[in-house]
């Protein structure tokens, strides 16, 4: 069975949890047998590659314009699915979900993964948010198979759209690898256990600079704060939070992959996510894979995961937030114990598997 994938940047070693979901689990969908189509918006891509641990990689121009891009590459991408064959075309997001009408009159069997009601997010205007509202109900009511990553997200499209035979397939972490990076920590200026680390891309609903604010009334001494993670268009908020890091003299990395990365959450104090908005945080799950103690917002994508009681703080409550960050630095750093079970990709694997089984014997 050939699958064409749309709705990702691209693989490998790209910046988003969409990105790090479809480089993980597409490789062990080939080893189960499948041809894997991966396309990719090639003015994010820096690398020459055809192929990705059996994965092609088809690159595709579209314009860096955040309103057209997402339209037109799906768009070209699903022509291209049908020229080469594809039987289904396996959907990431709301916002190429808005062509799945398209897909389906190819003849194209079409899986949609719900990663979130990304309308939510407060990056995008009013005309944005209602065209990925209107993905989201074309996607929702013409694909064949919907995957949702949380049990919110399952019961929320139950509850609007009385679709009920959604499948939760949750996100995946892979099996940590602890290391030591002594000379990048030189240059970040940093010290093992003595950072708080926060992980994501900057943008509004990540609310990062409560964050800064909280770790600034917090007065650590001998602590730094680290935020690893960039953004894919500069806006006036992420040039502002860049201003409030520089005053606060917290530490950006940019965005990190690899040892650098592995080294940061091995040896972090802990780990922060104040976000307003999440479908299953990817960086939340690498953090608990590293038995970090993890500080997130009570949001609902976030309570699902089933934390102590203790991680949680009110969302957007930043003296509370404080305390929080306060209480983890001045106690004992003793590694935590969570439940990842559920969250193996070997599993996750198997169940998107079934999938397109089901979908081939339709």
């Amino acid at each position: 069975m050939r699958i064409a994938v749309v709705g990702t940047r691209g693989v490998p070693d790209m910046m988003g949890g969409i990105e790090t979901h479809c480089e993980e689990l597409y490789p062990r969908m080939v080893k189960r047998g499948y041809d894997v189509i991966i396309f990719r918006r090639k003015n994010y891509v820096h690398d020459n590659l055809t192929e990705y641990e059996g994965c092609r990689l088809i690159d595709i121009a579209t314009p860096r314009v955040k309103s057209l891009e997402v339209v037109v590459h799906t768009f070209k991408a699903i022509l291209a699915a049908k020229r080469l064959g594809a039987d289904v075309l396996h959907v990431h997001a709301i916002g190429p979900a808005l062509l799945a009408p398209f897909a389906k009159m190819l003849g194209l069997k079409v899986v949609l993964t719900h990663h979130g009601s990304d309308y939510e997010r407060d990056k995008w205007k009013w005309y944005a948010k209602a065209m990925l509202k209107l993905g989201e109900r074309l996607g929702v009511a013409c694909s064949d198979q919907i995957i949702v990553i949380s049990r919110g997200i399952r019961h929320f499209l139950e509850k609007k759209y009385g679709r009920r035979d959604c499948r939760l397939i949750y996100n995946g972490v892979p099996e940590p690898s602890f290391s030591e990076c002594p000379d990048y920590f030189a240059d970040l200026g940093i010290e093992k256990g003595k950072y708080i680390l926060g992980m994501s891309r900057i943008e509004e609903e990540k609310n990062l600079h409560h964050l800064i604010a909280a770790f600034s009334s917090a007065d650590l001494k001998g602590y730094r704060l680290v935020i690893a993670g960039d953004t894919y268009y500069e806006t006036e908020y992420s040039r502002g939070l860049r201003e409030m890091a520089k005053k606060y003299q917290v530490v950006m990395t940019g965005f990190v992959r690899g040892e650098k990365l592995h080294s940061l959450l091995a040896n972090a104090c802990c780990f922060v996510l104040p976000s307003s908005h999440e479908g299953l945080p990817i960086s939340l799950l690498e953090a608990m894979s590293y038995q970090l103690p993890v500080i997130v917002s009570d949001i609902p994508a976030n309570v699902e995961m089933e934390l102590p009681p203790t991680s949680y703080f009110p969302l957007g409550d930043i003296e509370a937030l404080t305390g929080k960050i306060r209480s983890v630095a001045e106690t004992a750093h003793h590694p935590q114990k969570y439940d990842l079970t559920r969250y193996d990709w070997e599993q996750i694997a198997s169940q998107v598997d079934d999938v397109y089984r089901e979908l081939a014997d339709c």
